[in-house]
């Protein structure tokens, strides 16, 4: 297993892509038998389910056939509807949805200074770019999504978010270079190519779909791809490098979505999860 697909990212990876199938909870042995394929043992299993229990993502609860099993609590629901629209919705539509930017504009008491790493750590992990010292920006179309997280962390209460258009003093190309490390987003888009996109190309040769070798694949691609629309907010085209990665490994992964996602969501039905 690589580094990137951690037990515990890969357990929340498949949650989403199959644990919201219906409202029951995951039985704990199809959890540790559907997650073998992809390279998880048993005692990894148990020990990153604990972990996101301890976090409130996962709640304990007993199958129908009253087996030990887990389900996702309601923030662990929002949170992955959230990232839907990220994660499947196509970047030349989210691109195109809204103009102008969001700003989160946040001032931590210092008798509460531990609030600002957590601030900005949770502003990055949701893209955005940093403009001056507490004033984070991304694009307009990210704004519901910050709203629901600082709401669920209990930070709302130490930011003010706005809504409006750069208006100089530098090109807002230049502005956004600054705001951002495209240089380190485009060596994640390329390191998603290096390792998918050979794949793909595998699967475009074959004329079958193997269930089980269509979840795996997938499960690893969904896996790798979901970090990315979190990284690279999905900038307007023009405020980019005319060399960008980004369109081509959105496009890589919506390809192997469609090619292995139906074949993969039958092979963990057949499983009796969902």
């Amino acid at each position: 297993m690589s580094e990137q697909h951690t037990p515990r990212s890969l357990i929340v990876t498949f949650y989403g892509a199959h644990g919201r199938a219906s409202s029951g909870p995951v039985a704990v042995a199809e959890l540790v038998r559907l997650l073998a394929p992809v390279g998880v043992d048993a005692p990894s299993v148990r020990s990153s389910v604990s972990r996101l229990k301890r976090r409130g993502l996962l709640l304990p609860a007993r199958t129908p056939a009253g087996a030990a099993g887990y389900a996702l609590s309601p923030d662990a629901r929002q949170l992955l509807e959230d990232g839907d629209r990220r994660i499947y919705w196509p970047w030349a539509d989210r691109r195109a949805d809204e103009g102008g930017w969001v700003l989160a504009v946040f001032s931590v008491p210092e008798a509460e200074r531990n609030k600002r790493h957590v601030l900005r750590s949770r502003l990055a992990g949701l893209g955005f770019g940093s403009a001056a010292p507490g004033v984070w920006i991304a694009p307009a179309h990210h704004h519901e999504e910050t709203r629901h997280t600082l709401e669920r962390l209990q930070l709302a209460p130490y930011v003010d978010l706005f809504r409006g258009e750069h208006l100089g003093f530098a090109p807002t190309a230049e502005a956004v270079a600054r705001w951002w490390d495209l240089a380190s987003l485009a060596k994640q888009h390329e390191a998603f190519l290096d390792r998918h996109e050979p794949v793909l190309r595998a699967w475009q040769a074959r004329v079958s779909t193997p269930p089980d070798e269509a979840y795996r694949d997938h499960l690893l691609a969904l896996d790798s791809w979901r970090r990315l629309p979190y990284a690279d907010p999905g900038l307007p085209p023009h405020l980019l490098p005319d060399d960008w990665p980004g369109a081509r490994s959105a496009e890589v992964f919506r390809a192997l979505d469609e090619r292995l996602g139906e074949a993969g969501r039958g092979f963990v039905s057949g499983a009796g999860v969902g």
